[in-house]
């Protein structure tokens, strides 16, 4: 594994260190702060007329990322999480030989060293540690590769997110507001009184959604489990026991297909709301933006990518409204099943005779609008048919009291009055096994124990999901999911691509291959 040259090297002189007495894997640090508190507690320095105070210290600690040796004495740039700090290192501020005996030779960029000395401001007029002390604590073997820094193979920075997170202060950045928006979600939804639970991750029947679950086996039971899809009917089963408020930030699972959007494994929060219907939701989730974006100090107008999003243009439409008013759809074959079949066969897509009228509609949908809602938009009453677990509209029950909200012509949150007429619910799951077996794969599972649970009754409530990392992607500007996820799901692959190597010897690799 660590044949490369330059790693060799590198491990040649931790060898060296230890020789000399010297643990290049040191586990006591005096550390005292981070770089940007050095940096805060400091800042009176410029004021001063020496710009410089010896009679302060500081040790602080973090990886080299920059280093200009300059015989008698060299300058370096450490970074942190927090940030980066220049510091000034000479022999003659250093026990006796340190200087050329064990830092010229041993010390390079990669390296994790703590520092202690004081602070000064360089001729450059930049806020710096006049060095009295260094103590190397981590020697690292691999090299931080220079051609590393703007890689354009974004597969290698999935793969190796240790290292693009080391290079790339921008990446950690965008996990630093994941983070926070996981955070600020829990703590607005804990404010307005909803209480945080946990379902089962792993469930006896794939429910939830309409989607392809894993599949995993439970040896002790001897029965096969499924990784969940949604803990949407664990979470109204609470409802039913008397919670009136309840929500969940977890991972769930689809065996499907990935893209920019999707990835196997994601986060999301579902909350429940007893006593309340969809609209009440639209406004909370109007409140939630807002809260999100004050505590995110973010502008409320954000690009994305050739886009700008107007965080605070909410707009509003019903989903068939929406086929011909958005998506230019003619307006007098939206609620004919036959001219859809026509009209997407003349726009060359698929037209599966097999699918009802409601269906179709969320085909056109999917084809001719979704992708033109920019700013926020809520589409609202969805046709039952693509709505198993949605409570039909009481005027229009062929419709269901549901939205879906849309940014950047992507779905960030689904949304609805919940179905708790435990006989329509039950028909709604036979309608889903009915689908299953003419070859619907995604088709929802009849859950007899739910259909028990709303038996005893569930109180009028409303539900809603929102994709924590659709969300984060349309705040940090990033396109692809992948970027959002520390560590994405990946084909698995051998790397055959040495990023120590120069040009001429990944030829010559290549060549002794043929």
């Amino acid at each position: 594994m660590f044949e490369n040259k330059y790693i060799q090297q590198r491990i040649e002189k931790a060898d060296a260190l230890r020789e000399l007495g010297i643990n290049p894997y040191a586990n006591e640090t005096k550390r005292e702060l981070s770089i940007q508190d050095y940096l805060d507690k400091n800042s009176d320095i410029f004021n001063l007329e020496t710009k410089r105070d010896e009679n302060r210290s500081f040790t602080i600690a973090g990886r080299i990322k920059f280093f200009r040796l300059m015989g008698k004495a060299s300058f370096l740039k450490i970074e942190d999480e927090s940030g980066m700090l220049q510091v000034y290192v000479a022999r003659d501020n250093l026990e006796e030989n340190f200087y050329n005996d064990i830092f010229k030779k041993y010390i390079e960029v990669g390296d994790i060293i703590e520092v202690s000395g004081y602070p000064f401001v360089t001729g450059q007029g930049e806020l710096s540690l006049h060095v009295d002390n260094l103590t190397i604590l981590t020697k690292a073997i691999s090299p931080l590769p220079e051609k590393f820094h703007g890689i354009q193979d974004k597969e290698l920075r999935y793969r190796q997110r240790y290292l693009d997170l080391i290079m790339n202060s921008s990446v950690r950045d965008t996990f630093h507001t994941r983070s926070k928006v996981i955070s600020l979600t829990r703590r607005f939804f804990e404010d307005k009184g909803f209480l945080e639970v946990e379902t089962p991750m792993m469930h006896p029947i794939a429910g939830g959604a309409n989607a392809k679950p894993f599949v995993t086996h439970h040896n002790a039971l001897g029965i096969d489990r499924f990784l969940r899809i949604a803990p949407e009917l664990y979470l109204k089963r609470l409802i039913v026991g008397g919670f009136e408020a309840v929500f969940e930030i977890n991972r769930n699972f689809r065996n499907e297909g990935m893209d920019a959007t999707h990835n196997p494994e994601f986060t999301s929060i579902e909350f429940y709301w007893a006593y309340k219907t969809y609209k009440d939701l639209i406004v909370l989730t109007k409140e939630y933006f807002e809260y999100l974006f004050k505590n995110l100090n973010l502008p409320t107008t954000l690009p994305y990518g050739e886009f700008e999003v107007d965080f605070t243009n909410f707009s509003e439409i019903p989903l068939i409204q929406s086929l011909y008013e958005i998506g230019g759809v003619p307006k007098d074959i939206v609620e004919d099943k036959e001219k859809i079949l026509e009209f997407l066969r003349a726009n060359k897509l698929e037209a599966n005779p097999k699918l009802n009228l409601g269906q179709l509609q969320g085909e056109l949908f999917d084809e001719f609008v979704e992708a033109k809602l920019i700013n926020p938009t809520f589409i609202t009453e969805y046709p039952v048919e693509i709505s198993p677990l949605a409570r039909r509209n009481d005027e229009k029950p062929h419709l269901t009291d549901r939205f879906e909200l849309f940014i950047a012509g992507r779905e960030i949150a689904n949304a609805f009055s919940e179905l708790n007429d435990p006989i329509d619910q039950l028909k709604r799951f036979e309608g889903q096994m009915a689908a299953k077996d003419s070859g619907d794969d995604e088709a929802h599972e009849m859950d007899e124990d739910f259909v028990n649970a709303l038996s005893y009754g569930m109180a009028p409530t409303a539900g809603q999901g929102i994709g924590i990392d659709r969300l984060v992607m349309m705040l940090t500007n990033q396109h692809s999911i992948r970027d959002v996820l520390l560590f994405p799901a990946m084909k698995p692959v051998k790397q055959d691509f040495d990023l120590l190597l120069d040009e001429n010897e990944e030829k010559n690799k290549n060549w002794r291959k043929r």
